[in-house]
């Protein structure tokens, strides 16, 4: 493991840690639409340290360690550390644009940052092969990530258990867009895979509002 990515997951067990014994804490720096809105800008960035339980922060430091690797390997740690904190942050803005007439709307957890890094590491190696428990079928990289914006696209408009769809999505599309940016010989290498993987996110901006009704 990458003392990088070391460092990330400590900041995030501490952090959540301390917000799951420090109810006042949890609240202050939570995503939360109204004091957003009204000026509590820093919730975008720490709500991506908190977590609503333990499985929660595991799974998340979980899916960042195994994932990880394959995007230092493939564009640097400063280009990792630029993923992380886009996806991050992205993942958050696009959840307050989405839900803006929500004041009340509240969320926490790294899956935005981290679905990024998931989204990068399709991307750039997309032949990896992935399991998704608890149904043992191996799956080629591309056809997990085309297949989970679809699915966050469909939970946003259904509003599925207490996930933050819009979180993950948002992650998603800057964890693509920034692995682009920093490395664009990869629309030429995986041209097809590219294409695929941009169809559920130009269809979202297309029918963005139908999703609202």
């Amino acid at each position: 493991m990458h003392q990088t990515v070391l460092f990330l997951i400590i900041a995030n067990v501490l952090f959540s840690y301390k917000g799951l014994k420090d109810a006042s804490f949890f609240e202050k720096y939570k995503f939360q639409i109204g004091p957003i809105l009204n000026g509590e800008k820093i919730r975008l960035v720490t709500s991506g340290f908190l977590h609503a339980d333990f499985m929660h922060l595991g799974f998340n430091m979980y899916a960042l360690y195994l994932f990880s690797t394959n995007v230092i390997g493939g564009v640097g740690v400063s280009n990792f550390v630029l993923l992380y904190f886009g996806s991050l942050l992205f993942g958050s803005l696009f959840t307050m644009t989405y839900h803006k007439s929500e004041p009340y709307y509240s969320a926490v957890g790294a899956s935005g940052a981290v679905s990024g890094i998931v989204y990068s590491a399709v991307l750039l190696f997309p032949d990896m092969t992935l399991i998704l428990f608890p149904i043992p079928i191996p799956l080629p990289g591309y056809v997990f990530g085309i297949g989970y914006l679809v699915y966050s696209i469909y939970g946003m408009k259904k509003q599925i258990g207490n996930v933050g769809h819009t979180a993950h999505l948002g992650g998603a599309i800057a964890g693509l867009a920034l692995t682009l940016l920093v490395k664009p010989q990869i629309f030429i290498e995986h041209t097809w895979v590219v294409i695929g993987m941009a169809i559920p996110i130009v269809l979202l901006l297309l029918f963005e509002k139908k999703l609202r009704q």
